[in-house]
């Protein structure tokens, strides 16, 4: 006969089963941060780099920094800003793709929650692998919540680990609003300022995305086009982005993935 206390603890179990334990953070490519736990990309299976075009400026530095890092090497936190849509998460992901293809000991952290990023050092500290964590569409609705992690880049009593750095993208340049850093330091505006370019200050690489032209545009569907051998109209790729009101790499990819669609054909991404 099972003992009452058995029984009753598994009860308890079933109702509250304890919580998964975290993933292999040297077994995967990605992983998600999320509510303190360490959980495995289901498929990270990002664009090649070459795919990518426009960009080649901040591709070449992007890549060179995480090469670096994944080698043991000094490597910069870095700061992807500018037009929506212009590749700065892709870039991301497949500059991290690609030193993994390398051969580089190297993996990817999207951090859902800030908050817990202290348990995040914990956990990866002295591991022998890089780590890229990744802060995606960042932005701060006041000036005083961006200073957490301007402490965790620079300043701060307790460093990030040796074998990490932190990525960020934002559609905002200095990622706090002007007009909110001036009403958080309305005594002194120097104070204002001071807020405003802070934080964005701490990284070591910036890199900006801007809108594109329509030539622009056009060399982006074509090179998706070509890949993936699909017909395409410049007529129409051109309304698809006007119906749209933009012209960006995510606007050209959205085109492509209707095309491919309307020809009964699959895409690999």
């Amino acid at each position: 006969m099972t003992d009452p206390i058995d029984r009753i603890a598994a009860a308890l179990e079933r109702i509250a089963p304890p919580a998964p334990a975290d993933a292999d953070p040297l077994g995967h490519p990605a992983y998600v941060w999320r509510d303190g736990r360490l959980v495995a990309a289901r498929a990270f299976d990002p664009l090649p780099l070459d795919l990518l075009l426009g960009v080649e400026a901040q591709k070449e530095a992007l890549v060179e920094d995480f090469r670096r890092l994944a080698a043991g090497h000094a490597a910069q936190d870095v700061l992807l800003w500018g037009a929506r849509g212009s590749g700065k998460s892709a870039l991301v992901k497949s500059a991290v793709a690609a030193v993994q293809v390398d051969g580089g000991a190297l993996a990817l952290i999207e951090v859902a929650d800030m908050a817990g990023l202290r348990a995040l050092f914990d956990r990866i500290d002295g591991l022998p692998r890089a780590y890229i964590l990744f802060l995606d569409d960042l932005g701060f609705d006041a000036a005083h919540d961006a200073r957490a992690l301007r402490s965790l880049l620079q300043g701060g009593a307790e460093a990030r680990p040796v074998n990490a750095r932190l990525v960020v993208t934002s559609n905002r340049r200095h990622l706090i609003p002007r007009d909110i850093a001036e009403q958080e330091s309305a005594i002194n505006p120097r104070d204002a300022v001071d807020d405003h370019l802070a934080l964005a200050d701490r990284f070591g690489l910036s890199l900006g995305f801007h809108v594109l032209d329509q030539d622009g545009y056009l060399a982006i569907v074509r090179n998706y086009a070509a890949r993936f051998d699909l017909p395409f109209d410049s007529d129409e790729a051109i309304g698809w982005a006007t119906r749209r009101g933009s012209r960006s790499g995510r606007v050209a990819w959205h085109y492509i993935i209707d095309l491919a669609g309307r020809t009964g054909r699959s895409l690999p991404f």
